[in-house]
């Protein structure tokens, strides 16, 4: 997530931090090389002109207030003027007190809508919402029966009779239809008891009047408490002028940013608030089902400027680690056996649910995009290593060292890799067994 901009931004406030004095000249030339950075991410030009001009007025006084390093006070500038462009703070969706709260998720073909409500519905039934989702896409060929498959994939109900899919009409224009579809799944939530129905609407190749009209009709019918545009990030600002034109003609209460962990620029990220003054609620991490996150404007700005996001870590790790499992392991290695191989292998699946290596070393202070990049993560060795333990019986995961040559070459053959790559795996764990004993 911003790996290029990331990089560039963080190389030029490092130049000021490094200096001991430093005067207007400094931060000028400072300023207009993250100028160009911000118009090379694709930053509306607009939006740029003002995060410069506000950063630099507010620079020229803080050079004047000698307790500080002035590089680092130009360095908090930038952070929290990011955090500004970003919207300032997380904004939280909003619940009606007297359910169910609607949430309409609103965007173009192609944005990742149908994949987005299913993450979101994942989500909040993990915070305890009891959501349902509602197939609202009469038009696209497999779109309620794709949606079904996701909803069954993180256990949530998909609402809306087969039979009220049948009599929508599928041609351009059948606001009504839709409505009337929309209206019998939120009498079915009532009856399945969903707190919240998140309703993933049809979409087109561009906007167009008969889709406005459609989300109008819906929005007048049903009175949802949020409507959420779902853009596509890597799009630029293409994400920016789509999100202005349904906000201006359907009133936007949030924007979710997908495929943002392929976005090496953040254009439209940084430019969507400051143009539309919409909020940018949640953002889309990657294909997994729980790879969708609040967007902290303060915390996404501290990864940007290579500063970390420790309270990411820490609720990642808490909603993918079992604490049952976490202290049996402690237990383990507090013990005066310490860990085995079986325990390591319950160790290495607790970080994968974490999600990626790369992305899980990024939320870490210092870690910039440069250092990631130089670093020889590779989330496949780590599938090596469970492959080759698995391939082990369970008393050679309890006791390593029964294995000699002939059992390693059988681990080797039944894990599909080399004899050296079983030696090494056994060596890297006994450095680290010793480790955490002496911990």
């Amino acid at each position: 997530m911003f790996t290029a901009l990331s990089e560039q931004l963080t190389g030029a406030l490092r130049r000021l931090t490094g200096r001991g004095v430093l005067g207007e000249t400094d931060v000028t030339q400072a300023l207009r090389e993250i100028r160009r950075h911000l118009l090379e991410a694709d930053v509306s030009f607009e939006v740029t002109r003002g995060f410069v001009e506000r950063v630099r007025e507010r620079a020229v006084g803080a050079l004047a207030v000698p307790s500080v390093s002035p590089g680092q006070q130009v360095a908090k500038l930038v952070h929290d003027e990011i955090a500004a462009l970003l919207g300032g703070e997380r904004r939280p969706l909003e619940f009606a007190p007297v359910g169910p709260t609607v949430i309409l998720l609103v965007g173009l073909q192609g944005s990742g809508k149908t994949t987005t409500a299913a993450k979101l519905a994942a989500r909040l039934k993990r915070e305890q919402k009891a959501p349902g989702l509602v197939a609202a896409d009469v038009y696209r060929p497999a779109a309620q029966e794709q949606l079904r498959q996701l909803g069954e994939q993180v256990g949530v109900p998909v609402l809306g009779s087969p039979k009220g899919l049948a009599d929508a009409r599928r041609e351009p224009g059948a606001g009504a239809d839709v409505v009337a579809l929309v209206r019998g799944a939120l009498r079915e939530a009532a009856t399945a008891r969903c707190r919240t129905v998140i309703v993933d609407t049809a979409g087109r190749l561009q906007v167009d009047e008969a889709l406005m009209d459609e989300l109008r009709a819906l929005k007048a019918a049903v009175a949802p408490r949020e409507i959420l545009l779902v853009a596509d990030g890597m799009t630029g600002q293409d994400a920016v002028r789509i999100a202005r034109g349904f906000h201006e003609a359907v009133g936007l209460t949030g924007v979710i940013l997908t495929k943002l962990d392929g976005d090496a620029r953040g254009g439209a990220a940084l430019s969507i608030h400051g143009v539309t003054g919409v909020p940018i609620v949640y953002a889309g991490t990657g294909e997994r089902m729980d790879a969708l996150e609040p967007f902290d404007p303060v915390r996404i700005a501290g990864r940007i400027l290579g500063q970390g996001d420790v309270a990411g870590l820490v609720e990642r790790a808490q909603g993918a680690v079992d604490r049952a499992t976490a202290e049996r392991l402690e237990q383990k290695v507090r013990s005066k056996k310490g860990m085995d191989l079986a325990d390591f292998l319950v160790a290495l699946r607790q970080m994968q649910a974490m999600g990626p290596l790369k992305q899980v070393l990024g939320l870490l202070p210092g870690m910039g995009a440069k250092a990631l990049q130089q670093l020889p993560v590779d989330d496949r060795r780590i599938q090596h290593v469970e492959a080759i333990v698995l391939s082990m019986t369970p008393a050679e995961r309890a006791n390593p060292a029964i294995l000699n040559g002939s059992r390693k070459l059988r681990i080797a053959k039944g894990s599909g890799r080399p004899v050296q790559e079983v030696n090494r795996l056994l060596e890297q764990f006994e450095v680290m067994r010793k480790f955490m004993k002496r911990m």
